[in-house]
């Protein structure tokens, strides 16, 4: 999978029913489903029974057990209210009969309103910057195995981060990460809903692993099991322009008790806010 169009069939259901939905898997590296799938399918689910004039403002998800990616997903929603000028949705996703995710989900007209926003933060442009392929094609002779696979995956969307941290370097890191994505091959006139669950799906990727930063010099991939446990969103804007760069500025608010909370922002090239995310997710020491 490798391009914008591709994403998009993916993240785009098998309709069952009115309110039931089925769809497959396809990896980014990991045994399991990529949390950003899931929850970009079941926003997918969601709209699927909300009016056209209606786009999704917030969600919150909860990862409740591992996807199996040899098997379908079925997306069953609840059509909890549909008011004057909003909608609320809650999706269950299943394997096997059993939940393996939620998703609680509200949508709203288009109305006028005060405008405010904090400023992006001032990084390189993303065409200064290498991408994980790049930054692949230059060490892939020395990095670690898994970590080498996983940044040689085709991927439809490219990362260039904004600082190459070594892996093998055994430092502390602060607690930010700033990276620029763009999708691949995206349609200048694509839907802002097909664009709205294509961001859920890459809201998923580096937001955990910064959680990881303050404890680098003890911690990796290698010795700790990482997984999402929840995951909120919000949409604040459209972008003028869906094809450009998007920065996605994360920063770590606390990692307790074996979970690590992140925040990250969504801009667009412009400054723009487009949409504020957190997760919390599992960081749990594997005994040796």
């Amino acid at each position: 999978m490798k391009t914008t169009q591709q994403l998009i069939d993916l993240i785009h259901l098998k309709m069952l029913s009115e309110t039931t939905f089925e769809g497959f898997s396809e990896t980014v590296g990991s045994k399991n489903v990529f949390g950003g799938q899931v929850l970009a399918q079941a926003l997918n689910a969601a709209y699927r029974t909300v009016p056209e004039e209606r786009f999704c403002h917030s969600l919150h998800g909860y990862f409740i057990l591992p996807g199996d990616l040899e098997k379908p997903i079925v997306y069953k929603v609840q059509k909890v209210r549909d008011g004057g000028s909003f909608t609320t949705r809650y999706v269950t996703a299943e394997q096997d009969g059993k939940s393996i995710f939620v998703l609680a989900s509200s949508f709203q007209i288009k109305e006028d309103g005060y405008e405010f926003q904090g400023e992006m933060p001032e990084v390189p442009q993303p065409e200064t910057l290498f991408s994980w392929e790049d930054i692949y094609d230059q060490t892939k002779d020395f990095l670690p195995e898994s970590f080498g696979r996983f940044l040689s995956l085709e991927r439809p969307i490219t990362f260039k981060p904004t600082i190459i941290n070594n892996p093998l370097d055994k430092k502390d890191l602060p607690p930010i990460q700033n990276v620029w994505f763009k999708f691949n091959e995206i349609k200048k006139d694509e839907s802002i809903r097909h664009f709205q669950e294509m961001l859920a799906y890459s809201s998923d990727y580096n937001i955990l692993v910064t959680a990881l930063q303050p404890h680098a010099s003890q911690s990796h991939f290698g010795n700790m099991l990482m997984a999402s446990l929840d995951h909120a969103m919000w949409f604040h804007r459209d972008p003028a322009d869906l094809s450009d760069w998007f920065l996605y500025s994360i920063d770590v608010s606390s990692t307790s008790n074996a979970r690590g909370l992140t925040s990250g922002k969504i801009f667009s090239r412009d400054g723009n806010l487009i949409a504020s995310v957190a997760q919390e997710g599992l960081m749990r020491k594997l005994l040796k």
